[in-house]
């Protein structure tokens, strides 16, 4: 649960991420699923597993949304913005790219 939304700043409320996706989640706790266009609870690391609702394009640079979760979380932190796709494909030829399973936990 977000600060701005009354959570703790403990943490184990706590999430590491980029300082550009934080700015696009702000205090979202919910977005909307682009092909069902319900509104859904963004994925939560904590109590949801990386690889029940997401996978990684066949060349490695896009994030693909298996769910309405993570769906949803790809559209509201803009997760395949150009940018980050572009740094995906140069991890991708260094063979850096993309991470191993235990890793996206």
């Amino acid at each position: 649960m977000p600060r701005a939304r009354g959570g703790a700043t403990r943490f184990d409320n706590l999430c590491l991420a980029c300082a550009a996706c934080n700015g696009f989640k702000l205090d979202r706790i919910t977005g909307r699923d682009t092909e069902t266009g319900q509104t859904v609870a963004l994925f939560n690391p904590r109590s949801q597993h990386w690889h029940d609702h997401f996978a990684w394009s066949d060349d490695g640079t896009q994030i693909i949304g298996l769910t309405a979760h993570g769906r949803a979380t790809i559209d509201a932190l803009r997760l395949n913005r150009p940018l980050v796709v572009a740094a995906r494909a140069i991890w991708v030829s260094m063979h850096q790219h993309p991470p191993g399973e235990e890793q996206e936990r």
